[in-house]
């Protein structure tokens, strides 16, 4: 489901006279997998500040330790993401994101086993304009697309994907690597929920607030020649359009949100998946997929 255009300008006026900061439009969308009735990503704005959360999928079968969920704890967390950016504006994305994963521990209302290896948990991607500069925040694997004084690069947490690709060669030498792909799958669920938020690991906003204090940050101009001008935040539902099925690179993924909308990418992703299963290198065929796309108008 879209959401419609919005307006974010730095300060409370309603229009700014030339030679002030750049306005920041934001254009989302988030639509969950094909068959599914709940949603586990989150798209959001509060203010200057717009993020993607992408919860992770409990398998059937695994325990949790929560009597919560995954679409519970994405939307207990940009709530709280939310809050602790507006008590604290000068704070850094990530002291406010530790802020956010103390408050949610308490939004579970002591019924959770918060220790639990499979507790709940969510990636995180957020960008804050502030006047003449953004702050971005990068946590697991929802990368975030810019696009800088026309140059386009993408802030790509790798852990995860390292972290399952050893998962992969160890599990491969274990006694038993022949079984059966259900033997095999519960085995790295396993494995992969004992790497979570350590440090040879990957990190992952879940229940230890230190998870923050890992996350890739940095902040970029709104002004001069390396002036941030497009950037797209994505949950790998969406981002498989480059990254699994090849559709365009990064900065025809920008023009493509930029001509047809946030909701045409996630429709591209979406004909890939029928088109094209074999290219899918997730255990879920299909995922949910959200995207926020933001431009900034050229500083005065």
């Amino acid at each position: 489901m879209g959401a419609p255009d919005r307006r974010y300008p730095t300060g409370s006026q309603p229009a700014r006279p030339i030679g002030t900061a750049p306005m920041m439009r934001v254009r989302s969308a988030s639509d969950p997998a094909p068959g599914r009735l709940v949603n586990e990503d989150v798209v959001f704005g509060f203010g200057p500040l717009v993020g993607v959360l992408d919860g992770a999928t409990v398998p059937e079968g695994f325990d949790t330790g929560c009597v919560h969920g995954p679409a519970w704890y994405v939307r207990h967390l940009a709530a709280r993401i939310g809050l602790a950016v507006a008590a604290r504006p000068a704070a850094t994305l990530m002291s406010s994101l530790a802020a956010a994963l103390l408050a949610v521990r308490a939004d579970h209302g002591g019924q959770c086993d918060l220790d639990h290896p499979g507790t709940p948990s969510s990636t995180v991607c957020l960008l804050r304009e502030g006047g003449d500069q953004v702050d971005y925040l990068v946590l697991c694997d929802s990368p975030l697309v810019l696009d800088v004084g026309g140059q386009v690069s993408v802030v790509s947490d790798g852990r995860l994907d390292a972290a399952m690709a050893d998962l992969r060669r160890t599990t491969a030498q274990l006694p038993g690597a022949d079984a059966d792909p259900v033997t095999r799958f519960r085995r790295s669920v396993i494995v992969q929920r004992e790497r979570m938020n350590r440090t040879h690991g990957y990190w992952v906003a879940a229940a230890d607030p230190d998870a923050a204090y890992h996350a890739m940050t940095g902040t970029l101009p709104l002004r001069g020649p390396g002036a941030l001008r497009r950037a797209a935040l994505l949950s790998d539902g969406a981002s498989c359009a480059v990254d699994q099925f090849g559709l365009f690179d990064w900065t025809g993924l920008l023009d493509v949100t930029a001509a047809e909308g946030p909701e045409g990418l996630i429709g591209r992703v979406r004909a890939a998946e029928r088109d094209h299963p074999d290219r899918l290198r997730r255990h879920k065929r299909t995922d949910d997929a959200s995207v926020v796309f933001c431009e900034f108008d050229p500083a005065g």
